[in-house]
């Protein structure tokens, strides 16, 4: 018996792309389409949007911000309110965020699909800030 999952949504492809086969647009759906709006969001810089200014992630005002545990801590936080504000779909159950020695902060999201009961995780990396 095959499960059905449209209930969890589908939408144009990230990073936008045709699908080759039908020369549409591609389209990806349910739990994929969750992961990759997760990436859209924490992509997006609040006031990028036109139509949508409060849409996106505040870890982008931390791109220059100095490489602690503090602002690693301010990560985690911004993830979590924009992903709680923008992807209902979801609830976020952990936000890790570590300093790199590289000026990056690696940033793993674990949430559940309230629809399904599935657990699963995303990483995005948070680049340029200083070294300390």
């Amino acid at each position: 018996m095959a499960v059905r999952k449209e209930f969890l949504g589908r939408g144009w492809a990230f990073p936008f792309q045709f699908d080759p086969a039908t020369g549409k647009v591609a389209l990806s759906e349910y739990e994929e389409n969750i992961r990759q709006n997760i990436t859209v969001i924490l992509g997006t810089r609040p006031g990028e949007r036109q139509m949508r200014p409060e849409f996106g992630c505040k870890i982008h005002d931390l791109l220059f911000a100095p490489n602690t545990r503090s602002t690693a801590h301010m990560v985690a936080r911004h993830v979590k309110e924009a992903l709680g504000h923008f992807e209902r779909r979801i609830e976020v159950s952990d936000v890790q965020a570590r300093i790199d020695p590289s000026g990056s902060v690696r940033v793993e999201v674990v949430y559940k699909i309230i629809s399904t009961g599935a657990v699963d995780s995303a990483v995005h990396v948070v680049s340029n800030t200083q070294s300390r």
